[in-house]
């Protein structure tokens, strides 16, 4: 089973923006799965303005790495595919009513994301993106 998903890249000082969704006790990178046929962009605008209430700015858009792993929790053999983009933003960020918190992350605090997000904390870190 393939769980398709996109996310939301925001490096700022070398960190990283992550969310902890309402009720969960995980970070993840800012994003989440797309709704009927909606494209990559169409779900990261959507999912970015529910979660931190800001608007992306597709002309500055870019796609940076899609990462795929397995996920604790899910059953054996389901695989998360997370396609990454970059891309500015218009207004406050800010947690939604299904954020309960939002957190900038170093390298150091990689432990505290899944599996697939962590392979992006690799390139970023390799990248010497990421403190």
């Amino acid at each position: 089973m393939l769980i398709d998903t996109v996310a939301w890249v925001r490096i700022e000082g070398g960190q990283i923006l992550c969310a902890r969704p309402r009720g969960k006790e995980v970070f993840y990178i800012p994003g989440g799965k797309r709704e009927g046929a909606e494209s990559d962009l169409e779900t990261l605008v959507r999912e970015i303005k529910e979660e931190l209430t800001v608007l992306l700015d597709l002309s500055t858009v870019a796609h940076v790495g899609t990462y795929e792993a397995g996920a604790a929790g899910l059953p054996e053999g389901t695989v998360v595919r997370m396609s990454c983009y970059t891309g500015e933003y218009r207004g406050t960020l800010a947690p939604s009513s299904e954020i309960d918190e939002m957190a900038w992350f170093s390298y150091a605090d990689r432990e505290l994301v899944p599996p697939v997000d962590q392979l992006l904390f690799d390139d970023l870190k390799a990248a010497g993106e990421l403190a």
